[in-house]
């Protein structure tokens, strides 16, 4: 019973519930610790029907069922050795339910590779009514029978990607506010069926600003999310954060070095990110591979307090080289898994920050970044 001056009467401190059980908690802390062990990252390969058709076209291949397939299978097969470097794969629906050439289940094969199989839950970025070209992410309705689905179906983590913009009035309160609130919302729904939550809450990098205008607007979408996130109970142990890595505007005039960019990035992490959180998973926000895996060397050898794991969630900074490398064409499958394995063993060293530069994949220095980039 506590007793505060100037009142009577005690005020009685309030007896929370226990949102998760113990062993819920347990098993929400031991997958996302694995997902963020040393040296390791996530695959994502959850792009959409449309976007990946976008890859395939990039290559001459047309937007098929069976290319589709064909592409993921080629990823997943990739010689054992890849799981070493990759701890988790995220997949779209389509992908999660299908299948080799063999007819043995995709989400199978990850296992049996000692990778985590992960679904993208999100329906996708919509215009939020009343801002500046703002938007949120849709989805929430039916969720948790979906999540509870993809549980029974081996699933042990979940992404949902949220999109802020820097512009000259943005990002604003309203768009802060409403895409914190639908990211606790999912986190909330997934540990409450078993998965972890993959918090992406993604500010974008098209625009003319500087450095330090991305580090404040991202600090600040960070504050709302972590508020939002307390507002709704989450097991923050249970949690990964997939955030963009703080550079300036892809059209900025001055140029910043990886150094600038991992001082910015930490610092950001620093004053907003929980220490009870227990990695922090970059996506690479349209940097071409070279460049996201030398900007998270940088951020793992920047000297500072960093009690989070701080690896990689890449997709396109994973896959360049690929597609490139297979064009379509089933004899060159060999040299395509080749191409996967060199990224990722790239990204598994500048995780621990020990990547020197060089690797000489087949898209090394080409960017990759896309305007209003959309799953």
């Amino acid at each position: 019973m506590i007793f505060v001056i100037g009142q009577t009467r005690p005020f009685i401190m309030p007896v929370y519930p226990q949102y998760l059980s113990k062993e819920q908690e347990d098993e929400l802390r031991n997958i996302a610790n694995a997902i963020v062990a040393p040296g390791k990252g996530i695959l994502a390969a959850d792009e959409s029907t449309g976007s990946i058709g976008k890859r395939l076209a990039s290559i001459n291949v047309e937007n098929t069922e069976e290319n589709r397939r064909r592409y993921r299978e080629l990823l997943f097969s990739t010689d054992k050795v890849v799981s070493e470097n990759i701890s988790g794969v995220i997949m779209f629906h389509e992908t999660f339910y299908q299948k080799n050439k063999d007819g043995v289940p995709f989400v199978k094969v990850l296992q049996d590779k000692n990778i985590i199989p992960g679904i993208k839950v999100d329906k996708g970025v919509v215009p939020l009514a009343g801002t500046d070209n703002e938007c949120t992410t849709q989805g929430l309705d039916g969720l948790a029978e979906r999540c509870a689905q993809y549980k029974k179906d081996g699933a042990q983590f979940a992404k949902w990607r949220c999109v802020l913009k820097i512009q000259q009035y943005t990002p604003s309160y309203q768009a802060m506010v409403e895409n914190a609130n639908v990211l606790a919302r999912y986190a909330s729904i997934c540990q409450q069926n078993g998965l972890v939550p993959i918090v992406e809450p993604e500010v974008l990098p098209d625009g003319e600003h500087d450095l330090p205008t991305a580090q404040k607007a991202t600090e600040i979408v960070l504050a709302f999310t972590y508020k939002a996130l307390a507002d709704h109970n989450i097991f923050l142990e249970g949690t990964l954060l997939k955030p963009n890595m703080v550079t300036a505007g892809m059209s900025c005039p001055t140029k910043y070095t990886p150094a600038d960019n991992a001082q910015a990035t930490v610092q950001t992490l620093q004053r907003t990110v929980p220490p009870a959180v227990p990695g922090v998973t970059f996506l690479s926000g349209g940097q071409s591979e070279e460049d996201a895996s030398i900007n998270l060397n940088a951020i793992n050898t920047y000297p500072g307090k960093k009690p989070w794991a701080l690896t990689f969630s890449f997709g396109r900074a994973l896959q360049a080289s690929v597609l490139k490398a297979w064009g379509g064409k089933d004899e060159n499958l060999p040299a395509a898994q080749k191409q996967l394995v060199l990224r990722a063993q790239a990204n598994g060293q500048a995780a621990l920050g020990k990547y020197a530069g060089g690797a000489d994949s087949a898209a090394a220095g080409q960017s990759l970044f896309v305007a209003q980039h959309a799953y």
